[in-house]
């Protein structure tokens, strides 16, 4: 037995993803101007922008703490 609609799956997951991205792209464009400033002041590697950004006190797009790889990530999507 199948339950659901599987004829039209495809539609809806596009649309949800298009919504993911545009929501991750405003968010780390936004992100990327603290970024590019603390590079120019002292921070110049991604362990110590995580740690900046950790004590500042800004989370991730999800509410977590920033790791080297998050902040590395963040940087390679916004360059």
């Amino acid at each position: 037995m199948v339950l659901g609609n599987r004829t039209n799956l495809a539609e809806p997951a596009a649309k949800g993803s298009a919504t993911t991205r545009q929501l991750t792209d405003a968010f780390a464009a936004n992100l990327m101007l603290l970024i590019r400033q603390l590079q120019g002041v002292r921070h110049k590697t991604v362990r110590a922008l995580a740690a900046e950004l950790n004590a500042r006190g800004v989370r991730t797009a999800r509410g977590g703490i920033w790791h080297p790889t998050t902040v590395h990530n963040l940087v390679t999507r916004g360059a």
